[in-house]
């Protein structure tokens, strides 16, 4: 299985895309649910990716000031050890 790259900037870009056509009113009921729907995958591939990047700047930090990377673990879900 092949993994995919993903793109920040073009996500984000496409989310703010979807934020102008929805704000200009002129989306049908159905093409604005579709559109929320979209804007949601957006939003949470680039919170995801945000998260990724803060952890691995607070990891090369944490070495006294040495910038070091480190592999690092993703957080446990609930309930998970």
């Amino acid at each position: 299985m092949a993994k995919t790259t993903f793109h920040f900037e073009q996500s984000l870009a496409e989310l703010e895309s979807l934020v102008e056509r929805m704000e200009s009113g002129e989306m049908t009921l159905e093409d604005s649910l579709k559109a929320f729907e979209q804007g949601i995958k957006y939003t949470r591939d680039c919170q995801n990716a945000l998260a990724k990047a803060e952890q691995k700047v607070q990891l090369l930090l944490q070495k006294n000031g040495q910038m070091e990377a480190q592999p690092f673990a993703t957080p446990l879900a609930d309930g998970e050890e």
